[in-house]
């Protein structure tokens, strides 16, 4: 069951990859007050492209780029509360299937317990989806 759909916003790092770049990322969000609610990336011919959506986008991306990282941008995204329980992934996965709706990318985080799982995603079209995702 999808317990929350809203559009929210992903900072989106690009930069040489090094060993070391998450955890400088991570240093200035928390030095900055910042919680990174969810985090993904991936290097591919020496780039590294990090994905974070934070408790505030707007001081993350005045913070990177007081630090240094050249390409630093904000991006739009759905992000899913989800029942953590087997099969609420198909439920929001249907819907989108249903409306013809691509993913363009996704990740998500857990935890045990009764606590929701959050989904964030990027689709070809986010306010379609959301539509399809508080429809019950």
């Amino acid at each position: 069951m999808i317990k929350n759909a809203a559009i929210g916003k992903e900072v989106v790092v690009t930069a040489q990859n090094k060993i070391g770049l998450l955890d400088e990322i991570a240093k200035l969000a928390a030095n900055h007050g910042i919680n990174i609610d969810g985090v993904a990336g991936y290097a591919f011919d020496g780039q590294a492209k990090i994905m974070i959506v934070t408790s505030d986008t707007t001081r993350a991306v005045e913070a990177l780029s007081v630090a240094g990282f050249a390409s630093v941008k904000e991006s739009e995204v759905i992000v899913l509360d989800l029942e953590n329980k087997p099969g609420a992934l198909k439920i929001a996965t249907d819907k989108l299937a249903a409306q013809n709706i691509d993913i363009k990318h996704l990740y998500g985080t857990a935890c045990s317990g009764t606590c929701p799982a959050k989904l964030i995603l990027s689709t070809s079209d986010n306010q379609k989806a959301l539509v399809a995702f508080k429809k019950k």
